[in-house]
């Protein structure tokens, strides 16, 4: 598994604990707030991740039609 890969998985999983956790009503209103940043955090990175992803995706489909043209 790639390190990108690794990186995502581990930020959605992490993600999924903080919403379970909110979820079940299981902290306080202060542990909440550094709860929602780190929330935060986690996204912006999956997003990066995401953005990558497909950029690297696009760029590999596009030199195939190039070779499929020549």
């Amino acid at each position: 598994m790639s390190t990108e890969n690794l990186e995502y998985k581990n930020a959605m999983d992490r993600l999924e604990a903080i919403l379970e956790r909110i979820d079940n009503s299981e902290m306080g209103i202060d542990e909440l707030a550094g709860q929602v940043q780190e929330a935060t955090n986690l996204l912006k990175k999956c997003r990066q991740i995401l953005v990558s992803t497909e950029k690297n995706v696009q760029e590999a489909l596009a030199s195939l039609e190039g070779e499929a043209d020549a």
